[in-house]
């Protein structure tokens, strides 16, 4: 399985104040606001403060009644407790945003960030795997995440048990940025704390959660694919037949990017997830020696933008048959946005829009990987 590299597109311009931030921050925490309506309002509307006059309009004519969006006190009480706990806010076109994760298709518009941000610009691998390793898993985490930070990059997991805190710490004198899937300021688990603590003092944390969330179960899938999303490849160590860390690999390969395997005995169920990735087409690796030289060559480059404008408005009755057409397409099970443009039989940018209504409406979702499918009440 291969995905489609593409390359979203930033508002132009930088925040130059804290209230351009929060009225970011509000949209971004809107209701029904998601990475692809953000996008889209912004690229309507200029920039925040616009996107958040018109969104109420947008949720009626979606038929959404009585829409408030996020109040400004409840953005900035979040951008007061980041600052508080040490935390920056990036906007996806700050300059110190990981370039490989603003070039996925779900890119988090808003990232909050902890630790020295030069590290963000080199380049990075991630290394993930079982939470409850074996003794060998975890020297081999550790030998790997040593060796390719000693080769100039810096390694990336998600500050779990097991695979993920050897590899963080072993990277940590080289270099290592760690995903979380709760908010910036809250260590999961708990006994984690010092290993957080010190990533914080030598290297990154970074979440696009709100400040202050507890980490619930739907959030990890989302922090894996920013995980995988700023590395160049991903390697796994251990991973059971149904693992996290093999949602990390997929969110790699439809990412576009590399996908390596440390193999493991047939009869350890902590190598299951592994030996299936290497018979489905993962590279298998002995040392980070052979991670080097599988992604030495250059990387593909990211496609131009498509800088054509949206077109005009449909009339209602044929924006309707589109809503219905959509509808009928989708069902519980996502499928690929691609897949539904063919089914539809119509141009991405006039299927755009009707997404968007579809979304707000609450009756279709997007998925992680750019997938779709219809909400079941």
């Amino acid at each position: 399985m291969t995905g489609k590299r593409k390359t979203s597109n930033p508002p132009p311009l930088l925040p130059t104040t804290e209230g351009d931030l929060v009225d970011r921050l509000r949209l971004l925490r809107s209701r029904r606001v998601g990475i692809v309506t953000y996008r889209r309002l912004m690229a309507e509307h200029g920039n925040a403060q616009n996107a958040l006059d018109a969104l109420p309009d947008v949720a009626r004519e979606a038929g959404v009644k009585g829409y408030e969006t996020c109040p400004i006190g409840v953005a900035r009480a979040e951008l007061d407790a980041g600052h508080a706990a040490g935390a920056v806010l990036m906007t996806d076109d700050d300059p110190r945003y990981p370039a490989n994760l603003r070039d996925i298709a779900d890119a988090p518009p808003l990232l909050w960030a902890l630790g020295d941000f030069a590290l963000l610009a080199r380049p990075m691998i991630a290394l993930v795997g079982a939470r409850n390793a074996s003794s060998l898993g975890t020297r081999m985490a550790k030998k790997l995440a040593a060796d390719l930070t000693d080769s100039g990059f810096v390694v990336v997991s998600g500050l779990a048990r097991g695979i993920d805190t050897a590899a963080h710490l072993a990277a940590l004198p080289g270099g290592t940025a760690a995903v979380q899937a709760g908010g910036v300021d809250t260590i999961y688990p708990v006994e984690n704390t010092q290993l957080a603590y010190d990533i914080a003092k030598q290297g990154v944390r970074l979440s696009e959660m709100p400040v202050g969330m507890q980490p619930q179960a739907r959030h990890f899938p989302a922090r894996n694919r920013i995980i995988s999303g700023m590395a160049q490849a991903v390697i796994v160590v251990e991973a059971a037949a149904k693992s996290g860390s093999l949602i990390t690999a997929r969110n790699a390969l439809d990412q576009a990017r590399d996908v390596f395997a440390v193999p493991g005995h047939p009869f350890d169920a902590r190598a299951a997830g592994c030996n299936m990735l290497l018979r489905d087409g993962a590279t298998l690796i002995r040392n980070a020696s052979d991670v080097i030289e599988a992604i030495s060559p250059v990387l593909p480059e990211a496609p131009e933008l498509d800088l054509t404008p949206p077109p005009a408005p449909r009339p209602l009755q044929q924006t309707a048959a589109l809503h219905d057409k959509i509808l009928a397409r989708l069902g519980p099970n996502p499928i690929a946005e691609d897949q539904l443009l063919r089914d539809v039989d119509s141009p991405a940018a006039t299927v755009a829009p009707v997404l968007v209504d579809l979304e707000l409406d609450g009756r279709i979702a997007r998925q992680p990987g750019g997938l779709w499918a219809a909400v079941v009440n």
